[in-house]
């Protein structure tokens, strides 16, 4: 990692009663200290990235206190982690992001939830769920209610936050379940404060040492026959444990109304701040919650407290169950609760909100206005239906004076991206080879789906892309390409998809990304990434460090890949030889394309600091800048279209009896050099030029600078 978080490694410091402040995820991590874990792990991703980022990078803090640290691989290996409290009473705790995150989890929480726990499990997982994610839209609540797991969904205030941290690992222990704590996007990074109190060193740790390993104890594992009394402990014996402690702790809150007590609300508690400002919409609340109406805030979400909810229920003359996303697994088990108990308390729920989608603050109060005019009209100020009218009328009157819907702006690859010129390679190929079925995959290639390449026929899951591939190649005329990036390749691809290909003898091209980290994420280190060492000694290398590295190449030959390339992603003319050879040559079997170029991120994170200082110390610095001569330029635009990155872009034709915009290099260039690259690959007009800014120039470099101009003075015309 790059990016330093030494301000929030101090903050973990912090003591009893001193006041905490940051983002919600920084909080959870501060928690998890204050509760004495003994271990954590996980597998980078938003929103839910700072947790891990932070304790790698205080790994010195974190051996103080006996905390061991492990970046995974992948979420299977964090969940696998938490076997250490099967036996043991240390309190452990994974994160990632989900719900693709627990998807390739799920087998070890499985085997997890089976047996057990007996020191407290938290896992902390990012709900990427909502307009706003980058995920499927699924909801972690399935994985809760068929593995027998707690989950916590707490009210985005990050003393309740932390608060319900602390709780969730003593809910672990008493009810020998492990507990799941989701947190959507905006719990994250919602910003406050909480007074803080002493981390906690676990009494056994690395600095305290297990003496001996637990006795055998065939019951503690995920194995038949034991499962079949495992399942009956669920039942029997963790959920009546687990609601105990519930309402004992009184997890959950309730918020009597002010005016109408009678009308209740049921809310997952991630969603409580979405519903205060909602009402305040209403004048049914203020800014700091105090409601009109009664609300049932869910702290824990899975298992619900019959009893806790059938109280609340009663007497009301009708209640509105917030509960986003779908299928409606809370609203079912109320409905089913009170129907058991005969009670007639109507309730509401997926009948007046959405049914999928993210619970805006518009979309709970539309939802709301439903619910108040069918059971408190006169509780509706008419301003509030003037603003829902308002909202809805403008949204009509831009639509209308738009005309035609807004152009799309596709999300792009950053400036200089070294996967950008391999997708150029790729479609020059196609040119000679014909089309070619694209098997893509997750992280920064899954953007050439976009204009200007629209390369990619599936995603299945990340470094999945190769093994994606298989049900298809066998029936196709031309062979497949798999795409996935170095940070796939070690999370699933090598055995999901290289093992199987390489023991089917499957005749098949894959193409690697090897940019030196796992990108899309946050540019987090992985195995292959360059060391420090060679980055301080090698700041000024062109576009890449990854050759540094030869881990991928020695591993797929080890497994006993034949047909193996690497190629400089720049070099578009060479790309495209090899994915054309790759897709012609007599060769069966597995073919390996490991194009290599640094993630361009961390290149200028790398080399900006450096050229500074050079600058400031009065040291030679050169920069290289692309451009196009403008007098050369035919406007015929097949490089934008080929290269597709956002600092080659069009401006008004300087000659006046040209009518077509001519292509221009804006300020951003990072002097990747792909635009030549394509248009020497491609055999375009030759107007692309490469300019050398030297900043504090040689003596030498001045004197020629000097010759040079004069010469080019007596060349021109008087």
């Amino acid at each position: 990692m790059e990016v330093s978080f030494h301000e929030e490694i101090e903050a973990l410091r912090a003591g009893d009663g001193e006041v905490f402040q940051g983002e919600g995820i920084l909080a959870i991590t501060k928690a998890l200290l204050q509760s004495g874990v003994a271990y954590v792990g996980g597998y980078q991703g938003a929103p839910v990235s700072h947790l891990l980022d932070v304790m790698v990078q205080a790994k010195p803090y974190m051996d103080e206190l006996g905390v061991h640290v492990e970046a995974c691989s992948n979420e299977a290996s964090a969940a696998a982690m938490l076997g250490a409290s099967i036996h043991y009473p240390i309190r452990g705790a994974v994160t990632w992001k989900s719900i693709v995150g627990t998807n390739v989890a799920a087998d070890a929480l499985s085997n997890l939830s089976s047996p057990g726990v007996t020191g407290g499990v938290l896992i902390v997982v990012g709900e990427d769920y909502g307009e706003g994610a980058s995920v499927i839209q699924e909801r972690t609540h399935a994985y809760a209610l068929k593995s027998g797991m707690c989950l916590l969904d707490p009210r985005p205030e990050l003393g309740q936050m932390v608060n319900m941290v602390e709780h969730g690992f003593r809910l672990s222990e008493q009810s020998n379940m492990p507990v799941m704590m989701e947190l959507r996007i905006r719990a994250c990074h919602v910003r406050g404060q909480f007074v803080a109190k002493n981390n906690v060193a676990p009494a056994l740790s690395k600095k305290n040492l297990l003496q001996e390993p637990a006795s055998f104890n065939y019951m503690r594992l995920a194995h038949p026959p034991v499962t079949f009394a495992q399942e009956k402990r669920k039942i029997e014996h963790r959920l009546p444990a687990a609601r105990d402690y519930i309402v004992s702790q009184q997890l959950n809150e309730h918020f009597k109304g002010t005016a109408h007590a009678d009308l209740g609300l049921i809310v997952q508690g991630g969603l409580y701040n979405t519903l205060v400002r909602a009402l305040q919409q209403f004048d049914l609340s203020d800014a700091f919650g105090v409601s009109s109406l009664s609300i049932l805030v869910l702290n824990v979400t899975y298992p619900l407290v019959p009893a806790e909810l059938t109280d609340f229920c009663k007497g009301k003359k009708a209640v509105l169950l917030l509960e986003e996303g779908q299928p409606e697994y809370i609203e079912q088990e109320l409905a089913l609760m009170l129907r058991r108990l005969d009670l007639q308390t109507p309730v509401h729920g997926k009948d007046m909100l959405p049914s999928g989608g993210e619970y805006t603050a518009e979309v709970m109060a539309e939802g709301l206005l439903k619910f108040l005019d069918k059971h408190q009209p006169q509780a509706v100020p008419e301003s509030t239906r003037a603003w829902l009218q308002g909202n809805a009328q403008r949204r009509k009157q831009v639509q209308t004076l738009l005309g035609t819907p807004i152009p799309a702006r596709p999300p792009s690859m950053c400036i200089g991206c070294p996967e950008r010129p391999v997708f150029s390679a790729l479609k020059l190929a196609q040119e000679k080879v014909g089309p070619v079925h694209v098997s893509g995959d997750i992280g920064c290639h899954a953007l050439a789906t976009f204009e200007p390449f629209s390369v990619g026929h599936s995603i299945l899951g990340y470094g999945m892309s190769l093994a994606s591939r298989a049900g298809v190649s066998p029936l196709m005329k031309r062979r497949v390409l798999s795409v996935m990036g170095d940070g796939g390749f070690w999370h699933n691809g090598l055995l999901t998809g290289v093992q199987s290909a390489l023991f089917n003898g499957d005749d098949a091209v894959l193409l690697i990304f090897k940019n030196g980290y796992t990108s899309a994420t946050g540019t987090r280190d992985i195995i292959n990434t360059p060391s420090e060492a060679t980055k301080d000694a090698n700041p000024d290398k062109r576009q890449s460090l990854a050759h540094t590295s030869q881990v991928i190449e020695h591993t797929l030959e080890g497994l006993g890949v034949k047909w193996l390339r690497t190629v400089h992603t720049y070099e578009v003319a060479q790309m495209q030889a090899t994915l054309t050879e790759a897709f012609t040559t007599d060769f069966q079997g597995l073919k390996v394309i490991v194009a290599e170029g640094e993630c361009q991120l961390e290149r200028q994170r790398r080399i900006k600091p450096w050229l500074a200082q050079l600058k400031a110390t009065g040291q030679r610095a050169l920069r290289v800048k692309y451009g196009v001569d403008e007098d050369v330029c035919n406007g015929d635009h097949a490089c934008i279209r080929l290269s597709g990155c956002p600092t080659l872009t069009l401006k008004d034709n300087p000659d006046p009896l040209k009518v077509d915009p001519v292509a221009t290099v804006i300020e951003g260039c990072v002097g990747c050099g792909l635009c030549g690259e394509n248009a020497h690959a491609a055999t375009l007009c030759p107007s692309f030029y490469r300019a050398e800014i030297v900043q504090n120039p040689k003596l030498t470099e001045r004197l020629f600078a000097r010759l040079q101009n004069a010469f080019t003075r007596l060349l021109q015309p008087a």
